[in-house]
């Protein structure tokens, strides 16, 4: 495949294309974060499964699993791979980047490119993970898709943006024009709020535990973990209080019901991690976020206190996994708690009401949102010559 200069398209939070080279320098710089950080392995993990493991958390926690603890790591998700004239996804080039530095530094790394809601996926991943991989110490799920078609009943669903029990109106940024925006959104149908819960919910992260228990997968002392988020009151109507939220109660209820099954068979745990706001596909399709979000940048930024995933994700591993963890009285562990200072949440309240169209870029920091964003599909990262032709080919061992 010819090499080309790589210009991104996007529209609003939607981005078509993707940049190798900017994907690759993206893995190398969160490497060099964790080794900063860790700069001796930790121990407890020798081997892990990340479910959702080619862009954001999801990402970040199979860099941390592989250089900061030095383990074998597989990791499952769903990317297009590259085709004459059109690239391949930002997840799919920063696996291949990630397999290139694993092999450089002599880690083992394995994956699978399909339908993790899938039985096919699943018992691929437990056969790799018998023949390759040995016993798990760490199995991270971080799926976030739109859909999933479920495995026993062949049904489809679709999750949704939206508020329960009541309409709900506020501002966010028009993405496409850099402006604000009004925007309502009607309430949820019951059949709505069901799929959001089937498809974001905690019924697939017990499907794949339980297969891995049965097949003798897990070993004794293992750790599941899922993410989740919930945010400041700003934000509850269409997160905490909305069909998502209603799909995280249903993922905290998951990880009560798995981390008593695990202690009892294994003295395993399984547990929710409550992570901060950062950019994302997914964060800026919701709205309110995309401002809700650039008022945090500024705020965090301004203490000196903001955490990228990366850094999210070392917090994790160096405080709760390779140290006792610590729990908000619900069993959750809170990597949030930067963000939802009372200081902090003063802040962005007493700036939001006076952010306009004209201000935007003024009062907030937008313009490293919009940066953010473009870094997650490899644009405008620092170090890369986009007037250089790429190659868009790019390859990686896949299951």
């Amino acid at each position: 495949m010819s090499a080309e200069i790589v210009q991104m398209k996007a529209r609003g939070f939607i981005c078509v294309n993707a940049h190798p080279a900017g994907c690759a320098r993206n893995i190398e710089r969160q490497i060099a974060a964790v080794r900063q950080a860790i700069p001796a392995p930790l121990s407890g993990i020798r081997s892990a499964l990340v479910i959702g493991a080619s862009t954001g958390y999801g990402l970040a926690s199979r860099i941390v699993a592989a250089w900061g603890f030095g383990a074998r790591t597989l990791g499952v998700f769903f990317e297009r791979p590259p085709a004459p004239g059109r690239t391949a996804t930002a997840g799919y080039y920063n696996t291949a980047a990630f397999h290139a530095a694993a092999g450089r530094d002599g880690l083992a790394a394995l994956s699978l490119n399909g339908d993790a809601f899938s039985d096919a996926i699943r018992g691929q991943a437990l056969e790799r993970i018998a023949r390759d991989l040995g016993p798990l110490d760490l199995v991270i799920y971080s799926l976030a898709s739109p859909k999933r078609t479920d495995p026993r009943t062949g049904v489809t669903h679709n999750s949704v943006l939206k508020p329960v029990g009541r309409s709900f109106s506020s501002r966010t940024i028009d993405l496409d024009r850099a402006r604000l925006t009004d925007v309502t959104l009607d309430p949820a149908t019951p059949e709505e709020v069901a799929a959001t819960v089937a498809v974001m919910g905690g019924d697939d992260w017990r499907l794949w535990i339980e297969a891995l228990r049965q097949a003798n997968l897990l070993a004794p002392g293992v750790r599941t973990l899922a993410y989740s988020y919930i945010g400041p009151e700003l934000t509850w109507p269409i997160y905490k209080d909305g069909t998502i939220g209603q799909a995280k109660n249903d993922l905290f209820r998951a990880a009560r019901e798995l981390d008593a099954q695990l202690q009892s068979s294994l003295g395993g745990h399984a547990w929710v991690s409550v992570n901060k706001a950062i950019v994302t596909q997914a964060s800026s399709a919701i709205p309110v976020v995309p401002l809700y979000l650039s008022l945090l940048l500024r705020v965090l930024r301004e203490k000196g206190q903001d955490e990228d995933a990366i850094g999210q994700i070392i917090r994790l591993a160096q405080d709760h996994l390779a140290a006792a963890p610590r729990f908000d009285p619900e069993g959750r562990i809170r990597l949030d708690d930067r963000e939802l200072q009372p200081a902090v949440q003063a802040e962005i309240a007493r700036l939001w009401p006076q952010v306009t169209t004209e201000n935007l870029r003024a009062i907030t920091a937008f313009n490293d949102f919009e940066r953010g964003f473009r870094n997650l599909f490899g644009f405008e990262v620092e170090g890369v010559d986009y007037a250089a032709p790429v190659e868009l080919e790019s390859s990686f061992a896949a299951g």
